[in-house]
């Protein structure tokens, strides 16, 4: 078997007879793993090819995208400008850090501006101030990132016979990926990572029909693990995540993979695939959060104790209350 496959002894599989592996593609590159080099595999076959030196993209403060994108340009050589969600905050987040550090230039747009990100008249404005560059939708996701995801459902097959692959969903082009690569009656398995993610349907269906002329429905999309929201604070998602370590020995990350495989052994639990099927979820990556997550938590915590009083003001808040 495989280094990257491992098989998930959880008492829930157990139960329902549903065998359990977890495909470990956070293993796949030392410094570029995951879900993210695959999108940007043929994104910077094409960059080469059109002779652009910048590649250009937009993401969160936390991004992962952000965070590989700036990893490949300086593995590859190529400048790399990361328009940024947000205003400026000093000292950068370990994520930003990192970003700099590998030779991104950080530009800001507030919110507004942001939400412009898809529209031609905005993106020919950004041309003309950061251009020429190889423009990079947020995520990673557009056609070209699909044929490299869809090559990981071949690596996997090479190794198990499976009934369904499962991952975690934020832009729609993984499991686009995947779906262009099974073949039937293998199934995918989305957990949206997003509240409210039902939209997404539309966004893979998009991806599929752009990239491969079809679209699919050997799919479902689930929408209720979200667990608060995207990069949203969830005491039983770090506890879940933290006994699976304990487990498994795997850090998940609390973004992505961390409520794919909540999801997934809940599924499970509620007998959503068939006794006898194989299962795989696969490990995106992603883990360059927790940095940033710590971070947050840190400050968060800091915060808190500034805004407690003190014995002597409790003191004397409880009596004259």
């Amino acid at each position: 078997m495989s280094p990257y496959l491992q098989e998930l002894a959880e008492p829930a599989a157990q139960t329902q007879g549903v065998r359990l592996l977890l495909w470990r593609d956070d293993l796949a590159h030392p410094e570029l793993p995951g879900n993210k080099a695959r999108k940007l595999k043929y994104n910077l076959a094409a960059a080469r090819e059109q002779g652009h030196t910048t590649l250009l993209t937009f993401g969160g403060a936390y991004s992962n995208h952000i965070a590989a994108v700036a990893t490949a340009g300086r593995l590859y050589g190529l400048r790399s400008i990361g328009l940024i969600r947000g205003d400026e905050t000093r000292p950068l987040n370990p994520t930003l850090a990192q970003a700099q550090a590998d030779g991104m230039a950080l530009h800001y747009l507030d919110r507004s501006s942001y939400r412009r990100r898809q529209e031609p008249a905005f993106l020919q404005e950004v041309m003309a101030r950061f251009g020429p560059a190889y423009l990079l939708p947020e995520g990673g996701t557009n056609a070209l990132a699909l044929p490299g995801c869809a090559e990981l459902v071949a690596e996997i097959r090479e190794q198990v016979a499976f009934d369904a692959l499962a991952v975690a969903v934020g832009t729609g082009g993984t499991l686009a990926g995947l779906l262009t690569g099974l073949r039937k009656p293998e199934q995918a398995l989305g957990i949206a990572a997003l509240k409210d993610g039902g939209f997404l349907r539309a966004e893979v269906d998009a991806l599929t029909q752009q990239a491969c002329g079809q679209t699919f429905t050997n799919y479902s999309l689930q929408t209720d693990y979200h667990l608060g929201g995207y990069a949203s604070y969830s005491a039983d998602l770090l506890a879940f995540i933290e006994q699976f370590r304990q487990r498994h020995s795997i850090l998940l990350d609390p973004i992505y993979t961390g409520k794919l495989l909540y999801g997934v052994l809940d599924l499970i639990r509620k007998e959503h695939f068939a006794r006898g099927s194989t299962v795989v979820a696969i490990h995106t990556g992603g883990l360059q959060a927790w940095a940033g997550w710590n971070a947050r938590f840190a400050a968060r915590e800091q915060e808190t104790r500034t805004k407690l009083p003190s014995s002597d003001e409790e003191g004397t808040s409880s009596r004259q209350a």
